[in-house]
This record gives C-alpha cells, sequence and structure tokens, in this order.
C-alpha cells in the first residue's frame, strides 16, 4: 500500500515538473528550476526504497532520497531570499552549498562509515522495506543545517512581509507555507511512525505552491513582462553586439527596421557588410565619445527610428553593446509640428512686439517733441542730439582697446533713451522755459528741477515694462545728463564716476548741440569755437576719457550738421 502511495506521489511530482516546463521562462531565478528537478528525483528514490530486496539497494535509494533532504531545503531558502528581494553575499551561497554537499557525502558513508548513521540494518515488513537507523554525529549536523536553512528563511519572509514595499504580500505568504510544511513533515512526521517519510509529500506540496508562486511572479517582475510586452508589440527592436563587433543576434522588429540584418549571420563581423559598418560604427562611436549628444535619429524611407545604444550585460559583466531601436516616427512629426507652430508664434510674436514698441518709441519722441515746442530753441534738438550719441557710440564701439567695452544692449538703450533726456521741461512755467534772455537765479533754481521731473516722468512712462535695464538707463540720462565731472553740476552734484556713463555721453551730445545751434536768444556758433570750448570742458565739464571718442566723431558730428543746415 505505502508503495502505491509514494508511485502517486511520484506521478504527481512529474506532472508538476512538465507544468513547470511549460510555464518557465528564461529569467527564472536557477535555484526555483533546481527544485523541480530534484523534487521528482527524491520522489523515485521513496519509490525504489519501498521496492528494495536487501541492504545495499535500501542504502542506494536512501541515497537519493538524500537528494532532496540536503539540497532542497538550500535551494528553498535561496528561492525565498531572492523573490523577499534579499542579498545574500556569495560567499554565504557558497557556504550553505558546501555544507549541503558535504552533508549528501556523509549520507554515501551510510553502511560503510559511521559518521552519519552508527548502525544500520534491513528488514521487510511485508511488501515494504525499513531501514533500522541509529543516528551518528553527522546526522545531527545534519538537523542544524535544516533548522538554519529553516531559520533564515522565515527571518526573512517576515521581514518582507512588514518592511519590503516593492515585495507582494501575497507572495511572501506563498513562500511561507512550503516552508514551514517541509519543516513540520520532516521533524514531526517522524514522532508518529518511521515506516513512511512525510516530507516526500511536503516536496509535491512545495511544488503545487511553487507553481502558483511562478504564476504570480511572471507579473510582478516588471522587467521581464516588460521586456516581453515590448519584443511582442512588434515597435521595439533590439540588436546586440560583443566588444568585437561581431553580430550577437536580434529580434524581428529589428530586422523589419533595418533589413541588412537578415543578410547576416549570428557571430559574423559587420565588417563583412558595408552598410551595417559604416552605420554601426558610427553609432557606436558616438556612444564611446561619452559625451552628452542629441539622441540618434535614423531615417529609412519615411519612418524615423530612436537609438538608444548601451552595453550589454551578462549579470554584471559588461560583454559587449546592445542597440535598442523604436519606431518614433509620429512622435518625431508631432516634434516638428509643434517646432514649427512655435516658430510661426514667435515670429509673430516678435512682429507683435516691435510692432508696439516702435508705437511706443515714436509715442515717447512725440512727447518730446511736444515738450521741445514749449522750448525756446529752433526745433529739432532731440533729433539732433540722438544722432550726436549714435555718432559718439559708433566711435566708442569701433575701438577695440576701449577700456569702456559697452554692451550692445547698452548701446541701444542709450540711443533709444536721448530723445527722453529733456521730458522733464514740461513741468517748467512758460514764462521761464521762453524767456529770450539770461535767467535769474531763481529762474535758473526752477530750470534745474526739469533734471529731477525728467527722471520722475521717465519712471511712470515706463512703469511696467519688461526691459528694466532700459527703464535704469533711460532715468539715469533725464537725471544726469546735467551732472559736470568736477561736481558743479546739478541735480545732485555728482563727481567724476558717479555720474553714470549713458549721462556723461549725453551730456557731450546735449551740450554740442547747443553751441552750434540758433536759438532765439543767440546765433548758432562756428564749430572751431564749439570744438575749442567742448575740448576745454574735457575734465571739468566732461569726462576725460570720453575725449578720444569726441575727437575722432568730430568730422562725423560736423557733416552731419552742415546736413541739417548749419
Amino acid at each position: 500500500m505505502i508503495t502505491y502511495i509514494y508511485i502517486a506521489n511520484l506521478a504527481v511530482s512529474l506532472i508538476f515538473t512538465f507544468l513547470y516546463v511549460l510555464m518557465w521562462h528564461k529569467h527564472f531565478d536557477v535555484h526555483l528550476t533546481l527544485v523541480f528537478v530534484f523534487v521528482p528525483i527524491s520522489c523515485a528514490g521513496y519509490v525504489l526504497y519501498s521496492l528494495s530486496d536487501s541492504l545495499g539497494s535500501a542504502l542506494n535509494a536512501n541515497s537519493i532520497m538524500y537528494l532532496g533532504g540536503t539540497f532542497i531545503p538550500f535551494f528553498v531558502m535561496m528561492c525565498v531570499l531572492e523573490r523577499c528581494d534579499v542579498i545574500f553575499p556569495k560567499f554565504l551561497r557558497i557556504i550553505c552549498f558546501t555544507w549541503s554537499a558535504l552533508m549528501y557525502l556523509c549520507v554515501l558513508t551510510a553502511g560503510r562509515l559511521t559518521i552519519f548513521y552508527k548502525d544500520v540494518t534491513f528488514e521487510k515488513i511485508g511488501d515494504f522495506s525499513v531501514l533500522h537507523k541509529t543516528y551518528g554525529p553527522m546526522h545531527t549536523v545534519f538537523y542544524i543545517m535544516l533548522v538554519t536553512y529553516f531559520l533564515i528563511s522565515i527571518i526573512t519572509i517576515i521581514y518582507s512581509f512588514f518592511f519590503k514595499k516593492n515585495v507582494s504580500n501575497k507572495i511572501v505568504l506563498l513562500l511561507f507555507i512550503p516552508g514551514m510544511t517541509t519543516f513540520l513533515s520532516f521533524f514531526v512526521g517522524r514522532m508518529f511512525t518511521n515506516l513512511m517519510d512525510f516530507s516526500v509529500f511536503s516536496y509535491v506540496i512545495l511544488q503545487a505552491l511553487y507553481l502558483l508562486i511562478v504564476y504570480e511572479i511572471c507579473l510582478y517582475d516588471v522587467n521581464d513582462t516588460h521586456i516581453d510586452s515590448l519584443v511582442q508589440s512588434g515597435t521595439s527592436g533590439f540588436i546586440s553586439f560583443d566588444f568585437s563587433m561581431r553580430y550577437l543576434g536580434s529580434n524581428d522588429a529589428a530586422k523589419n527596421f533595418i533589413p541588412e540584418l537578415k543578410d547576416i549571420h549570428v557571430d559574423t563581423p559587420i565588417k563583412k557588410n558595408e552598410f551595417l559598418q559604416s552605420t554601426f560604427s558610427e553609432w557606436l562611436d558616438n556612444f564611446k565619445s561619452g559625451a552628452k549628444k542629441e539622441p540618434i535619429l535614423y531615417r529609412k524611407d519615411d519612418r524615423i527610428y530612436l537609438i538608444d545604444i548601451d552595453y550589454l550585460y551578462d549579470s554584471v559583466r559588461k560583454r559587449g553593446y546592445r542597440l535598442f531601436i523604436t519606431d518614433d516616427t509620429e512622435n518625431q512629426k508631432y516634434i516638428k509640428l509643434m517646432e514649427d507652430f512655435n516658430s510661426k508664434l514667435n515670429d509673430e510674436v516678435k512682429e507683435k512686439t516691435a510692432h508696439i514698441t516702435a508705437m511706443h518709441d515714436k509715442l515717447i519722441v512725440s512727447m518730446a517733441t511736444m515738450v521741445e515746442s514749449r522750448d525756446n530753441s529752433t526745433g529739432g534738438h532731440i533729433k539732433r542730439t540722438s544722432e550726436g550719441v549714435r555718432i559718439l557710440i559708433e566711435e566708442i564701439k569701433a575701438d577695440s582697446h576701449s577700456r569702456l567695452m559697452l554692451e550692445e544692449n547698452f548701446c541701444n538703450h542709450i540711443i533709444k533713451a536721448a530723445p527722453m533726456h529733456d521730458l522733464g521741461k514740461i513741468a517748467v512755467k512758460d514764462s521761464i522755459l521762453q524767456k529770450p534772455g539770461k535767467f535769474e537765479p531763481w529762474e535758473f533754481e526752477e530750470m534745474k528741477k526739469h533734471a529731477d521731473e525728467g527722471a520722475r516722468i521717465v519712471s511712470e512712462i515706463l512703469e511696467g515694462t519688461d526691459d528694466l535695464y532700459f527703464k535704469k538707463i533711460a532715468e539715469n540720462v533725464a537725471h544726469y545728463h546735467h551732472e559736470r565731472w568736477d561736481g558743479s553740476g546739478y541735480p545732485e552734484g555728482l563727481k567724476g564716476k558717479d555720474i553714470p556713463l549713458e549721462a556723461r555721453i549725453m551730456a557731450i551730445a546735449d551740450v554740442y548741440d547747443a553751441l552750434v545751434s540758433k536759438r532765439v536768444y543767440k546765433d548758432s556758433m562756428s564749430f572751431e569755437k564749439a570744438d575749442e570750448i567742448i575740448m576745454e570742458g574735457f575734465g571739468k565739464h566732461f569726462d576725460e576719457s570720453l575725449k578720444p571718442y569726441y575727437v575722432s566723431a568730430r568730422p562725423k558730428l560736423e557733416a552731419y550738421y552742415l546736413s541739417q543746415g548749419k
């Protein structure tokens, strides 16, 4: 009867192993596979044991049975550690395997040495064979080994259940049941009878539960499921090469993307295919350069493919290169559409911004012209001083050795701000502003207020502008263009480089125009006389460092004023 039970148990074990083979995936843990290999072998040993008719045949069967007893607990422990994502150092794995192997070698000494069994006799009870054993010292070590593996497994399972968020609790519970069943069947079963070893049945239970675990881990193993999904979808290609640039293989999608792969055999160097040699070498050179570059785009007919290159790993060892290819056509079309749309939108924004800026500038100039119409000048002061500033700026920029090193933005801003320098005169009374003669002291004090007022008005006009740099320059031009290098100017009596550079440049153009232009209270001055006054003013009225630029600009200034009817 017992023999038939063992035979039925073996049959079930073989069925479970067959089911595992059908479910097998190359990424399964090797210890899991070894469980399904060793369990049927161990079950077969129990069948042979029950059928043995002598001490020798019973001991041989016993050695087959113990293949499961010594190695399956080790494999189970390693499966638990693997599924619970607990790192078990390599040297400990080696120690545990060696321990199991030594225990099995001790089993093989039964009947010859006394280290595992001190004494062993054979008895036939009906149709069933029984070995009567007196255990030796190494059998105690065998028990210690089983308890050690069991404790490591149980501690790992408990730790993972409470602290490992990346491990499924369902799988943890499935791991707990077979481990506990195997352990209890081995020790508790022997308390009731020596005729039948219940641990062999726990092995089959172990297989059944591991089949459930296999089904579950196929879903929880994100790396494998995603790779399989990519392969099955047919939208992602994989190509592998070793470091000698020998072709290792590719999937069907890659061959559809790059038909030349269909003509090359595995292990063939790609240099034998001119197209692959030139194409892949360029891609790999780009990867090996180490520089961060744009993604590699490969265009074939009307399709666009995205190429990602990385090292090909065998465990932790680099063995070559792997190319990951995806059809990125639709995405690239969308990117191109968005780029064209953004480019068109940017052009429209620039056009609108330029239009608004032009309107803004015209408004400022119109306001300045309106103010100028109240002055006692003959008109055109705004236009002429703005041109004078532009000429001076060009001379400064033309000097490659200039210590001023003006930025392009600064130069544009000061030219644009020049028409705003006298806006403050709108706050001066007409009786003072239009007086044909010399100002009384109190009248001059009123006139000097236009500098402060100009800065305030400019600040209000440009309130809310995005270009705060221009706003600051325009305020400085209006506020400080009457300051003097020696500190005798107004409104704050600034001295030297405390006066903003934009105001120092504006001062030269402003005074030059006042000298050579006709006013209601004076005639225009000759270029020679005006030049003499300006030159005497450097170091007193004007910044000495701007003198060379005024000198080089003088012919252009004279030519400009002559063109204006001077």
